[in-house]
């Protein structure tokens, strides 16, 4: 069956022979030539070739079209067929479940959300999940014997046994094995990392990373989070914290943070904190998406609380600039698509607290800011890549 011989080539991991090397090198890249598989995979062409072949036999692989920029003849690429096999990629969220569908050549087949409420348990996101999952394979007529993993992109630290750490987004979840929670009962191989570091992979997959080997991801969504991308690796952390700018103490005496700490940086920046601030300012509910909706429309008052945001942001990006000193700064979440309403200020607050100065620098030299390209779902896109490259598997 062509599902088992995938399934083989891609998670045995004594399973290390030059087709597995091929096969996994097109799971984790999605249509690529046969020169970018001897590249990354370090065979020689003429092997990559031969095994090519042999893979397009027995339909484990197909051939595709791709285009570059302009005009031009299209190029031929390798892609895993499609019909090969399916992963999912699921957010453990503040107040929602979601949940991506994606075949092995990268095609995303579904995308859906379930609000939850609050501190839900456990017990009741593995229902939802698994709900989800069954009614999604029964929808698009496919076999759930196709599935090949289920990537889980956690709101908090993993850490390496896939215990969650404690997490201000999900304190119900403090020591919660995530393999014997879900393995159970989805039956299939599960992958996690905290939901950051999967944005960082969807960026680095598919996204304004391509081809970056360090940068950090700055998110500024319900709550903040980041990741640490250097070499090519994203960066774990002993515990599995590394990354989680948002509770960085920049006021000791400050509010008291869901964490127990006081003054952390998500406090002041986090798209939590500026719809509260909107939300007392109209005297009703609102969200992230009216908010940068009013802004960028010309109200003043939400223009400078989406500075303000920026502000505080820039300065704990200074922190960071002035420890890691990465290239690239990418701006994820729901508040970067307020786009210059939020950078512009972001940018002068890093300058202004960052130990080297623009001036210091060649401008090639200096960090790029810029945005992700995925704002909505980059967390789920990152589980499904967690999946996808095989990375992050609890065992």
């Amino acid at each position: 069956m062509i599902n088992d011989d995938l399934k083989g080539l891609l998670y045995e991991r004594e399973v290390d022979s030059p087709i597995a090397r091929v096969v996994r090198a097109l799971s984790g890249h999605g249509a690529v030539s046969a020169s970018q598989i001897a590249r990354s995979t370090g065979l020689a062409r003429s092997t990559v070739s031969t095994i090519l072949s042999d893979l397009k036999r027995s339909n484990l692989v197909v051939e595709v079209e791709t285009r570059s920029p302009g005009l031009g003849r299209p190029a031929l690429a390798h892609s895993l067929n499609p019909e090969a096999g399916t992963c999912v990629g699921a957010l453990l969220g503040l107040d929602e479940i979601r949940i991506t569908l994606a075949d092995v050549a990268h095609n995303v087949l579904a995308d859906i959300s379930m609000p939850l409420e609050r501190d839900y348990s456990p017990e009741r996101a593995t229902r939802v999940v698994r709900h989800a999952i069954e009614n999604l394979y029964k929808e698009h007529s496919l076999p759930y014997s196709g599935l090949l993993g289920v990537g889980f992109a956690v709101s908090g630290p993993l850490a390496p046994n896939g215990r969650i750490m404690r997490a201000s987004v999900l304190p119900t979840w403090g020591g919660i094995d995530l393999k014997s929670t879900f393995a159970p009962v989805l039956q299939k191989p599960i992958f996690a990392d905290n939901e950051s570091n999967c944005a960082a992979l969807a960026e680095v997959m598919w996204g304004a990373a391509a081809g970056v080997e360090d940068f950090v991801l700055f998110k500024l969504d319900l709550g903040v989070g980041g990741a640490i991308v250097a070499n090519g690796k994203v960066l774990s952390g002993s515990s599995g914290a590394a990354g989680e700018f948002g509770h960085m103490v920049i006021e000791p005496q400050g509010p008291l943070c869901r964490c127990g700490n006081r003054g952390c940086l998500e406090l002041y920046c986090s798209a939590a904190s500026v719809v509260s601030l909107a939300q007392q300012r109209l005297g009703r509910a609102t969200s992230v998406a009216e908010v940068v909706t009013l802004a960028s429309n010309g109200d003043v008052g939400f223009q400078r609380l989406l500075a303000d945001a920026g502000e505080a942001a820039g300065r704990g990006l200074g922190i960071v600039g002035s420890i890691i000193n990465p290239p690239l700064f990418i701006i994820s979440g729901g508040l970067a698509k307020a786009g210059e309403l939020l950078l512009a200020p972001l940018r002068a607050s890093y300058e202004k607290h960052a130990l080297i100065k623009r001036q210091d620098l060649d401008e090639a030299a200096y960090p790029r800011f810029v945005t992700g390209r995925f704002l909505d779902n980059d967390n789920c896109m990152g589980a499904v890549g967690l999946v996808l490259r095989h990375s992050g598997r609890l065992t």
